[in-house]
């Protein structure tokens, strides 16, 4: 309990423990901050993705089954 005394009634140590648990905080706040940019940049990707994904699946949903045949030939390999 001494030990505890001392490390608190130290005004050095105690000013070097705050620094520490503050660097430690920045830190954690640094890797959350870029864990939730991280985030939201795969969701716009994600969303860029369906919005191409549902202008295709409209694209093709509005032609006629010989113009998707037609255009399936063209793109297979011969």
């Amino acid at each position: 309990m001494s030990i505890l005394g001392f490390l608190i009634s130290n005004p050095t140590l105690l000013a070097i423990m705050a620094g520490i648990i503050g660097a430690l905080g920045w830190g954690f706040k640094q890797r959350l901050t870029g864990a939730r940019l991280e985030r939201e940049k795969q969701a716009k990707a994600e969303q860029k993705a369906r919005d191409v994904a549902d202008e295709v699946q409209s694209d093709v949903g509005a032609m006629s089954a010989d113009q998707v045949r037609a255009e399936l030939a063209k793109r297979t390999r011969p």
